[in-house]
This record gives C-alpha cells, sequence and structure tokens, in this order.
C-alpha cells in the first residue's frame, strides 16, 4: 500500500482521488487551493478536491503559496510520502517538493504528450477540431509537462463532442489510468518513456477567443469554437447591439438548407455574395440559419443578453430576427 498526498482542485482530480482512494492507498494528506468567493453573496467556495477530503476525513492542507513556503514544505517532508500524485492542481511544484517523495511526482495530464503541454489541452483539442486526444500519466520534472511517461491512453473525440463532455471522459479515464501507474510503482514496473515528437503549447484560454469572426472563420471553425467554448465561457456574437451567446450549432451544406427551404433554390447564385454572418432565415419552427464564409450554420441553442440558455427556436417563438440582419 503506497502512501500518498494528493494535489488537485477541480472536479478531474476529484474522480481521480476517489480512485486512488477507493483503490485502498493511504493518503497521508490532500493538498488543494484555498477556498475562493463566488456569487453575488461573494461566499466561500471549496473546491471539489476539498469537499471529497472532507467526506473522507482526510488532512487538508490550503496554502497561499507553495513556492518558498517552508513551513509547507517542511509539513510534507514529514509525512515521508511514496508518491506525490498531482492532478490540475494549479500551482507549478518547486524543486524542494518535488524530490521530497519516495518514488517522485506524478501527474495526469489530458493530452497525448508533447502535444498540448499547458493548462488547457482538452479545449484546444476541440477548438481545434482534432479528431484524437488522450491522457498521459507522467513523472513531474521542473519543465512544463515535459517529465516521462508512464502510461498512455488514446481517446477519439466526437463529431459534435463539447469541452465539457469531452472532460467528464478524460476524468473517468484518468482516474482509472493513475490507479494503474500508481499499482506499477508500488511493483517496481513502472516505465519511464521519454517524450517523443514535436511539442506544441495549450495556453490558458483568453475572452478575446470567445467572438466569432464571421469574415474570417469557415464554418467549421465556427463550430469547434462554439464546441470548444461550451461550458466554459461559450462563443458570442453581436446582433443589433446585442450580445447572442451560441452554446450549439451544426453546420450544414447549401442542399442539406434547401430541403427545408425549396425556395433558396432560385436564389442560390446570390447566396455566395451575401455576407458572412447575415441571417439568411429565421423560422420559428425550423430554427435560424447564418451565412458563413464557405457555408451555412444552423444555431441550435442560444443564449440572449441577460437570459439564459434555449433552444433557437423557442427564442423565436417570441421573439423576431429580421432576414438580412446580420452579426458583426
Amino acid at each position: 500500500m503506497l502512501k500518498i498526498v494528493f494535489m488537485g482542485t477541480p472536479d478531474l482530480a476529484k474522480e481521480a482521488l476517489k480512485s486512488i482512494y477507493e483503490a485502498g492507498n493511504k493518503i497521508l494528506a490532500v493538498v488543494t487551493t484555498p477556498d475562493t468567493p463566488k456569487g453575488r453573496g461573494m461566499k466561500l467556495v471549496s473546491s471539489p478536491v476539498k469537499e471529497y477530503a472532507i467526506e473522507k476525513n482526510l488532512i487538508i492542507y490550503q496554502p497561499e503559496k507553495i513556492r518558498k513556503n517552508e513551513e509547507f514544505i517542511n509539513k510534507i517532508k514529514e509525512l515521508e510520502p511514496d508518491v506525490i500524485c498531482v492532478v490540475a492542481y494549479g500551482k507549478i511544484l518547486p524543486k524542494a517538493i518535488l524530490e521530497i517523495p519516495k518514488y517522485g511526482c506524478i501527474n495526469i495530464h489530458p493530452s497525448l504528450l508533447p502535444k498540448y503541454r499547458g493548462p488547457a489541452p482538452i479545449q484546444w483539442a476541440v477548438l481545434n477540431g482534432d479528431k484524437q486526444t488522450g491522457v498521459s500519466i507522467m513523472y513531474l520534472d521542473e519543465g512544463m509537462d515535459t517529465g516521462d511517461i508512464i502510461l498512455q491512453e488514446h481517446i477519439e473525440i466526437g463529431t459534435d463532442e463539447t469541452t465539457g463532455e469531452l472532460w467528464d471522459r478524460v476524468s473517468d479515464i484518468g482516474a482509472k489510468l493513475i490507479v494503474k501507474a500508481l499499482s506499477q510503482i508500488e511493483s517496481g514496473t513502472a516505465k519511464r518513456i521519454k517524450q517523443e515528437g514535436e511539442p506544441s503549447i495549450a495556453p490558458m484560454l483568453e475572452k478575446e477567443i470567445s467572438k466569432i469572426n464571421w469574415e474570417k472563420q469557415t464554418s467549421a471553425q465556427i463550430c469547434n469554437l462554439v464546441r470548444g467554448l461550451n461550458p466554459i465561457m461559450g462563443a458570442y456574437s453581436i446582433l443589433e447591439g446585442k450580445k447572442i451567446k451560441f452554446w450549439k450549432v451544426q453546420s450544414l451544406k447549401t442542399d442539406e438548407v434547401v430541403k427545408d427551404f425549396p425556395e433558396l433554390e432560385d436564389y442560390l447564385y446570390k447566396l455566395k455574395v451575401v455576407m458572412p454572418g447575415t441571417i439568411i432565415f429565421a423560422d420559428q419552427k425550423k430554427g435560424l440559419f447564418i451565412k458563413t464564409l464557405d457555408g451555412i450554420i444552423k444555431a441550435i441553442e442560444i443564449q440572449p443578453e441577460n437570459s439564459k440558455k434555449m433552444n433557437a427556436c423557442d427564442y423565436l417563438r417570441g421573439n423576431r430576427i429580421d432576414v438580412g440582419k446580420f452579426f458583426e
């Protein structure tokens, strides 16, 4: 039975902690980020990892900083862990901590390293329209996701799969894979595989990325943007001065739209010169259709300004959107 210090914060980390705990490993302590104020009342909210640790009566540490935090580092040393498991903790570990555990520090990274090193690999895999990603269990070193790999598992990305949906699948796979890696470490059979291939970086997402650029982005790129930012922040555009977020869209070929709107067939030659972002149909039964740089997208789920998410048809039943208007 390994003695483990666990470091993590979000749901993905909680699932890993749960698997490690249920596999019978001894959790010496759980380290997570400090509680954060949220909501109108700015009430302090605990991380998912902390909530699980409380449920299992585990020792919890929440240091503001860990680099040059001698008091915290000494506490971890005193625990004498065999392994430190790090899953989406949110802080880079200093050398002083990396050197503490007997068998090193290991990490779940949700990509096929060395592709998508950095804090947002799941999001960028969807944003870039990748067909495949994966999970890597790796040893931590002082670099950013540059350590040796223990295990990897490939994952196919669904055509319409969102970041949120992929995140849930990765959480389950990563939780199972890290338990397998710990078992291999305990038995002395864990591998150390050097990362090979051209590395790429998956940086934190900036808010500016969420605005749809109708003049430059293709239908596929818009669909990937919508999928990639669901449920993080949502892709948006401006219609008559008001922001509308897009949570689900569908890319359509012209002949597919003609099936729903036969009258379009006589005007296909005109469609080629219509400005991207222009609303070409707004029907409360059939939906909202928008011209793109290379085709048409159908808005399926939207969120009007100061409102909740809703089906686009439901919105059109109570609100008028004129054909010919365009999104900015």
